[in-house]
C-alpha cells in the first residue's frame, strides 16, 4: 500500500481575520478547516451530481480544536484535510494547519455524516454510500 500525504490547500492569513490581541480569531481556524474539506469534497467528486442524484449530502455533526501556535496577519498556512471512515452511521475528516515552516498551529477533529435529504437522517454506511455516488475514496482518503 502507497501511503501518501493527505489533502492540503494554502490559505494566507488576513487583518480582517484577527481578534483584539492580534491572532487569528478563534473561529477562523474552524472556518480554514471548512475550506481545506469543502476543496477535498470537490476534487474527489463529493459536490456533484451523483450525490444529488443520490439525495445525499455531507453534514458536520461535531467539531473539535487544539489550538497550538498563533497565527497572525501576514502568515500563510497549508491547511490539510483527511477522511477516515470506522463502522456505523459517521466517519471523520481531520485538519491540522501548518505554518509554511512547519510549524503546527491547530489540529481540528470533525466528525459527520450523510444525510438523507428525502428523510432528513443519517444514512448507514456512508463509505459505501459515497463511494455508490461516484465519489473517489482514494482522493478523500489517505487510508484508502
Amino acid at each position: 500500500m502507497t501511503v501518501r500525504e493527505p489533502f492540503s490547500t494554502r490559505i494566507k492569513v488576513r487583518h480582517y481575520e484577527l481578534d483584539t490581541l492580534g491572532h487569528l480569531n478563534h473561529a477562523v481556524y474552524h472556518s480554514y478547516g471548512e475550506v481545506s474539506r469543502l476543496e477535498l469534497m470537490e476534487l474527489a467528486g463529493g459536490l456533484n451530481s451523483g450525490m444529488r442524484d443520490a439525495n445525499l449530502a455531507f453534514v458536520l455533526l461535531e467539531s473539535h480544536i487544539v489550538f497550538r501556535r498563533e497565527l497572525r496577519a501576514g502568515d500563510v498556512v497549508d491547511v490539510t484535510c483527511d477522511a477516515k471512515f470506522g463502522t456505523g452511521k459517521t466517519f471523520h475528516m481531520d485538519s491540522n494547519i501548518y505554518k509554511v515552516d512547519g510549524t503546527l498551529s491547530a489540529e481540528i477533529t470533525c466528525t459527520l455524516g450523510l444525510m438523507d435529504l428525502e428523510r432528513r437522517k443519517l444514512v448507514d454506511d456512508p463509505r459505501g454510500r459515497i463511494e455508490r455516488a461516484g465519489v473517489d475514496l482514494k482522493v478523500l482518503s489517505t487510508s484508502e
